[in-house]
């Protein structure tokens, strides 16, 4: 049969399906981004935004200005393994795609045959044969189109993830620094208290030897409150060590001392536009690469509902050959044919139909891990508003706190020597300066946190 009338055959097959086409793109379903960031300073939980303009377009490099924090970002986005990993993983996903355009184009085989004989001693004969085979399965139906338009959107869902550790870890290295920072602060802080329930202490042994009124009790007492900054003390080293550990691993490197600068030169962005609710969709990487794999679903439906009609494989051959026969001699002769399959499912319908409902199942499926990534967004970025204001406020409250505390420790310090205050007056009043500037110190950093919180969430860190 020749190639035309196998094409005629499958246009036929085609016009007789009266299917509709089955080339069909994927359209993003109807979504309303309104009102998804919630408004922490208004009553009314709706944040009016008008700019456009959001704090996640920035470069990194932009919002994360200390010299030493930009070394260890750089660092980490060179040698951290998932990175690394996430790159493999774009190649693979690339390799897939190239694979899936292929598949449109004719396969060829090559397998050359010869043979030499000769019989009771005669003069040996020798045959051979140099066959090419080729074999082409023509998309009447959309089969391949489909898979091929699933294996580009699984590329960029690929790549999407690749973005998003991306924004992971720049995010992750600035909270881990600022960490140390703040940790390296509360140290500073702790020392200075250390340095003076020691010389609450000894003064109150002091007094004690003097008979100004002072009972071993209240010796013991300053004593007690000196070792507990000493074992606060302790405590915050551990714990700069191990973020130290986790900052290194971070980075892809041995745990070691990390190079770092003060928290009080610390300077972020203050205008923390959030931008229109749209373009969560476009900025956040795990939403757009849950779209992604919303649109490698609405693909595979498409594949599943091309299974019902025919499938048509044109297989043309070629040989070369001196083995055909008393008609072909030496030198040989060309042979060619062309085979033609047009095959139509019939007794498989059911199983083709519930390869139709699995298909139209994950498909629903990623709708709602997509619609899920929205609303987990728009819930990221509104806890970090929330965040940045509360500890803002926080802040300068207990900045008037500490002022009049340190007042009250040096008074009461003051009093003591007098005999006009009680050694639990002075204890109490360092306790209370101590865990206010610790508090401070926190609230500071969580307002610096609260910054790169948001900066991810609006999805942050794709540009340099």
């Amino acid at each position: 049969m020749k190639i035309q009338n196998i094409m005629i055959m499958g246009l036929a097959a085609l016009a007789l399906t009266s299917c509709k086409s089955l080339y069909g793109t994927y359209q993003r379903p109807n979504v309303n981004t309104r009102g998804i960031v919630r408004d922490s300073l208004s009553m009314t939980d709706t944040l009016v935004v008008t700019d456009t303009t959001s704090f996640g377009n920035m470069p990194w490099r932009s919002v994360f200005t200390d010299p030493q924090l930009q070394t260890h970002i750089e660092r980490a986005l060179t040698n951290n393994v998932d990175l690394l990993n996430a790159a493999l993983n774009v190649k693979m996903a690339e390799a897939q795609l190239k694979a899936a355009r292929l598949s449109f184009l004719p396969s060829f085989t090559f397998d050359p045959q010869g043979t030499i004989a000769s019989w009771d001693g005669g003069k040996a004969i020798s045959t051979y044969q140099l066959p090419i085979a080729a074999s082409w399965n023509v998309d009447l139906f959309g089969n391949l189109l489909s898979q091929k338009r699933a294996a580009q959107v699984a590329l960029l869902a690929t790549k999407d993830y690749q973005t998003l550790v991306i924004t992971n870890i720049i995010s992750g290295v600035a909270n881990m620094y600022y960490t140390l920072l703040m940790l390296d602060k509360q140290l500073e802080i702790v020392n200075n208290m250390h340095e003076l329930t020691k010389e609450t202490w000894d003064k109150m042994k002091v007094l004690k030897d003097l008979g100004r009124g002072i009972r071993s009790t209240g010796v013991q007492s300053a004593e007690a409150n000196y070792y507990a900054v000493e074992a606060k003390k302790t405590d915050l080293v551990r714990q700069i060590r191990e973020t130290e550990n986790a900052l290194s691993l971070l980075m892809g490197q041995p745990a070691q001392s990390i190079s770092r600068g003060k928290l009080e030169n610390q300077a972020l962005p203050t205008n923390l536009s959030t931008g229109i609710g749209i373009q969560l969709l476009a900025n956040r990487p795990d939403v757009h690469a849950a779209e992604m794999q919303l649109a490698e679903c609405f693909y595979g439906v498409e594949t599943a509902r091309s299974r019902f009609y025919p499938s048509l494989t044109i297989a043309p051959t070629g040989m070369f050959t001196n083995s055909a026969g008393a008609a072909v001699i030496n030198p040989g002769k060309w042979m060619l044919s062309a085979v033609g399959s047009l095959v139509q499912p019939i007794f498989q319908k059911g199983k083709i139909i519930a390869g139709l409902r699995v298909a139209e199942a994950q498909y629903e499926k990623a709708y709602n891990t997509w619609q899920n990534s929205i609303l987990k967004a728009g819930n990221e970025v509104s806890n970090a508003l929330v965040l940045y204001h509360s500890s803002d406020e926080k802040s300068k409250i207990e900045a008037k706190q500490i002022q009049t505390l340190q007042q009250n420790v040096e008074d009461t310090k003051l009093l003591l020597s007098q005999s006009s205050s009680t050694y639990l007056e002075v204890i109490t009043a360092q306790q209370t300066l101590l865990n206010a500037q610790m508090a401070k110190i926190t609230d500071d950093f969580h307002k610096m946190q609260a910054v790169v919180n948001l900066y991810q969430a609006l999805g942050g860190g794709v540009k340099e």
